[in-house]
């Protein structure tokens, strides 16, 4: 039976944290009333289709398009490699680690079921790209090459770094039937090339930036060609969204997510958004959340919370000090999820003092008493905190967790009265690496040298 996401935000209320703490009847009467605007908000950009990623569980035309054209590519390569950045690569990166785990890529065939490797190449880096390239052979390798406008910078070159290797290791003919593209349906120089040389594609839809794009064939090509159950997927997201189809707060898990940091952030000074996993599969997710808050909602000079990703217990001996002792400016988000495959901890130094208490306990059971601790210790020195109680860490759960923290960004963009699909603030520097690089159409870029007097 598959397990319901659950909220417990008990450490964000003042009964639980005192005066930092957020009044239950205030939630429930002042910024329910508010949260309820929000929705009608959302809820009218959605119905105009400007939000297009809330549609994407349902669209079985796309799902259909991709799991076809991953049946017909899985069984020609060993390896899969996506070039892309960003939203363009967050969204694969955080379903391959949850779902096939660390060591996917070093196991044997048989162990992978015959499913490729899944590679992601996220930046434009010659030393990382490069070293992959000297180690894949290049005749069983399929580039995904993922960019909606078909013009990013990083993800071009890159294609364009690959395609001459390919033509050098397998002939210019052979070359072109090693890449996949995922762009927009009409324009960009991705769909000019696949066009004009008939390159396979799948399409990204108009509505759907980078960001929100995981449940598109961005995110679902990688999960079909390695065997994900994307059916699980979607049907996780599907059960979310259902659950957030209501402007009831207190039945809202996205709206509860969105109103409680809005107002910490607004209300009581905490504009540091912490999530926090406490499993190594999860990590990618603290990424893709990073990405997707910051950039959403960052906006007007004024207005935006700093996300911040963490990893529990790793990060308890790195940040939590700070979480605990620093400024009054956080809000740790747990994320909790049962230990599939456990070890018992054994109990041959049962002995030892300071190591025979861990006898037949698991690692397992470790890792939860520390997330309990830390949350724990937080509410007692008045550290707000909740909990996203995911279950375990299967194709449906994931599916839940990803559309809720969607909803509750665009939730959020409504209360801070920013768009939170637009991202003006990147355009400069976009365009000034385009003069520096001497792209056509953008004047040159004359950037001030370093004054040498503050130099070292």
């Amino acid at each position: 039976m598959s397990t319901v996401l659950a909220l417990d935000y008990t450490n964000m209320l003042a009964p639980s944290l005192g005066g930092g703490g957020l009044d239950p009847d205030r939630l429930l009467a002042e910024l329910a009333e508010r949260f309820s605007g929000a929705y009608a908000g959302v809820d009218g950009e959605r119905a105009s289709g400007a939000m297009g990623f809330f549609e994407l569980p349902y669209d079985e035309a796309a799902l259909s398009k991709t799991r076809e054209v991953a049946d017909e590519t899985r069984q020609r390569f060993d390896n899969v490699v996506i070039l892309g950045i960003g939203g363009s690569a967050l969204g694969a990166t955080t379903i391959r680690d949850a779902l096939l785990g660390p060591s996917w890529n070093e196991q044997s065939d048989a162990e992978r079921g015959g499913f490729p490797r899944l590679y992601v190449m996220d930046n434009a880096d010659a030393a990382t790209l490069g070293d992959l390239l000297s180690h894949l052979d290049a005749g069983r390798t399929l580039f995904n090459v993922v960019s909606k406008s078909g013009s990013t910078a990083e993800t071009v070159a890159s294609y364009l770094v690959v395609e001459g290797h390919l033509r050098e290791m397998v002939g210019e003919d052979q070359a072109r039937g090693h890449f996949l593209f995922t762009t927009d349906a009409e324009r960009g120089p991705l769909r000019q090339v696949a066009e004009e040389e008939g390159i396979p594609t799948l399409e990204i839809p108009e509505n759907v930036g980078g960001r929100f794009s995981v449940l598109s064939p961005v995110g679902v090509l990688p999960a079909a060609l390695t065997g994900v159950d994307v059916d699980a997927l979607m049907a996780g997201a599907v059960a979310m969204d259902a659950r957030c189809r209501t402007p009831t707060l207190s039945d809202n898990p996205a709206g509860l997510f969105a109103t409680l940091l809005h107002s910490a952030d607004t209300e009581t000074g905490r504009p540091i958004h912490v999530l926090m996993p406490y499993a190594d599969r999860l990590r990618s997710l603290g990424l893709w959340f990073q990405q997707l808050w910051a950039e959403s909602l960052g906006k007007d000079v004024q207005t935006g919370p700093t996300p911040l990703a963490a990893l529990g217990a790793s990060d308890q001996h790195a940040q939590v000090q700070l979480f605990m002792e620093g400024p009054h400016d956080k809000v740790v988000v747990f994320v909790s999820s049962p230990c599939s495959k456990d070890l018992i901890i054994p109990s041959h130094r049962k002995h030892v003092p300071g190591m025979g208490y861990l006898a037949g306990h698991t690692l397992g059971e470790l890792l939860d008493a520390e997330r309990r601790a830390t949350a724990e210790a937080l509410r007692r020195r008045g550290r707000p905190n909740m909990t996203v109680e995911m279950g375990p860490i299967d194709a449906y759960g994931l599916g839940q967790i990803l559309m809720m923290l969607e909803i509750a960004t665009v939730y959020a963009g409504a209360l801070y009265g920013v768009d939170p699909l637009v991202q003006p603030g990147v355009e400069l520097g976009k365009e000034l690496t385009y003069g520096l690089l001497g792209r056509e159409g953008y004047e040159s870029s004359h950037l001030p040298a370093p004054d040498p007097r503050w130099r070292v």
